[in-house]
């Protein structure tokens, strides 16, 4: 693949994921909690069409999306963060939006984040930063808020996220490596 081609590639990618992430948590504090997941599904769906490892690419989504429903569901339980629209499996999970947003991101991880893969220190620097501002940008469209502490939910998110992405990144990249060798 030429690298303009990669590059609007990646572009799109970005696009779409963003796209959904407005969806998910414009809809949530709409009170419409299953905007984001829709428009997810389509997503996820042209993400899925257009990669080249389809089977990899969907076992790091189910992966992600595993990994938001417990941690998400964790912050939620500790009181850290709380979601409107708050429909979940159970009561202690994550809401199936916030879990949509957790396969949006999967969709970027071989995409527009893969030059992240093999960077994990640079990961967890910028996760511990654009993860928790994510969450601030969702409270301040009124899809949540931190119950205990702005401060202390930051701080937690930053953490999580420190080892969230550079995780992911490294599951991303093994599914990449599989594809490849296959």
């Amino acid at each position: 693949m030429t690298s303009t081609r990669a590059v609007a590639r990646g572009l799109v990618n970005f696009a779409l994921a963003e796209v959904g992430w407005f969806a998910a948590v414009a809809g949530a504090a709409a009170g419409r909690p299953w905007l984001g997941p829709l428009v997810a599904i389509v997503v996820v769906a042209v993400h899925l069409a257009v990669s080249r490892g389809r089977k990899g690419e969907w076992l790091l989504l189910m992966a992600s999306g595993l990994v938001g429903l417990i941690l998400d569901g964790l912050l939620k339980e500790t009181g850290m963060v709380a979601y409107a629209a708050d429909v979940a499996p159970a009561s202690w999970l994550a809401p199936v939006w916030i879990v949509a947003l957790w396969l949006l991101f999967a969709t970027m991880l071989n995409e527009s984040l893969a030059w992240l893969q093999g960077r994990p220190f640079l990961a967890a620097g910028l996760g511990a930063v654009f993860g928790p501002l994510s969450y601030l940008a969702g409270a301040r469209l009124e899809a949540a808020w931190f119950p205990r502490s702005t401060a202390v939910a930051m701080v937690a998110l930053a953490v999580i996220w420190a080892v969230a992405l550079p995780f992911l990144l490294w599951l991303a990249g093994r599914v990449r490596l599989r594809h490849d060798r296959s």
